[in-house]
């Protein structure tokens, strides 16, 4: 698990790398919204037992949306790693569409604020058909 979490590292900080330029340019137009973020959990210093995630007094909600992020790095990581920078994009936003529809049906489930949920339900409409459309594009493109 050790060489894993290595490689994964490794990999994200070179994919960091090699996409810096356009991150700096869509970071400078757009922020993360302040409110989003935690207030009362630093994650670099949480015990993570769990692929890398912080798991101890989670709610159900909260336990349901990592597990979900969980399987969305793994796909986007593998997707990633393809040789092809086409391929590779097209297969990590396919990952990255499942973990957003995953995330939205975690919401369906657990969430009671409606246009939460209705916003929930776009996302997964919208992310379905693209999946969709990236699947045909990989299918016909990769021999």
């Amino acid at each position: 698990m050790k060489t894993f979490t290595k490689l994964a590292l490794c990999t994200a900080v070179a994919t960091g790398f090699a996409i810096l330029p356009s991150a700096v340019s869509a970071q400078s137009t757009m922020a993360y919204p302040e409110k989003c973020k935690s207030e009362d959990m630093d994650i670099s210093k949480a015990d993570m037992p769990s692929g890398g995630m912080p798991m101890g007094g989670m709610t159900d909600y909260q336990k349901a949306s990592m597990d979900g992020m969980k399987g969305m790095h793994m796909n986007m990581m593998q997707g990633m790693m393809k040789k092809d920078a086409d391929v590779s994009f097209v297969c990590g936003m396919i990952a990255h569409h499942m973990g957003a529809i995953s995330m939205s049906e975690v919401e369906l489930k657990y969430g009671d604020n409606e246009e939460a949920k209705q916003m929930a339900q776009k996302v997964i409409e919208a992310q379905k058909k693209e999946i969709e459309e990236m699947s045909k594009w990989v299918d016909k493109e990769v021999k």
